[in-house]
């Protein structure tokens, strides 16, 4: 039993897990609007440090590092296309910081937005948008050292 709530610790556990869930796919679903920690902890009656510790828990990282890493993944997408500036892909995924957006791109995928929307052309031409998107997704530095051998 839940001293705070009385029930079950896997009953809480469960209603927990549900919260993040929600809170994850408003992320997903509304990665371009301006979310910040305490709102999406006040959509699902958390406070915003349970919120963080409970996410990072569940998925390994804060809602923000989330947050950031689908919009990192949507620009990468729109900046393969090329009709877009990096400044108005920076707007256009929700950032309202250039620099920022700038440096958590290059801290994500390696290189800056300028030099990836100039190459990222060319290494996925002909390429089927969906096999492109799998072959493009970002890398956070912890994970690339987990990679196995290569396939080829």
């Amino acid at each position: 039993m839940s001293a705070v709530t009385g029930r079950p610790v896997s009953e809480q556990r469960l209603k927990d897990l549900a919260r993040l869930r929600r809170v994850r796919d408003r992320i997903d679903r509304e990665y371009a609007q301006p979310l910040d920690v305490e709102a999406l902890a006040r959509g699902v009656h958390m406070s915003a440090g349970h919120l963080s510790r409970q996410f990072r828990a569940a998925y390994g990282e804060s809602p923000y590092s989330y947050l950031m890493t689908r919009r990192i993944e949507r620009a990468m997408a729109l900046l393969r296309r090329g009709d877009l500036s990096v400044t108005e892909v920076c707007f256009a995924v929700g950032c309202s910081s250039l620099g920022t957006f700038s440096t958590r791109f290059t801290e994500l995928v390696g290189v800056p937005p300028s030099v990836y929307r100039r190459e990222a052309a060319r290494a996925t031409a002909g390429m089927p948008p969906c096999v492109a998107k799998q072959v493009t997704r970002p890398v956070r530095n912890r994970e690339a050292g987990m990679a196995g051998p290569p396939l080829a």
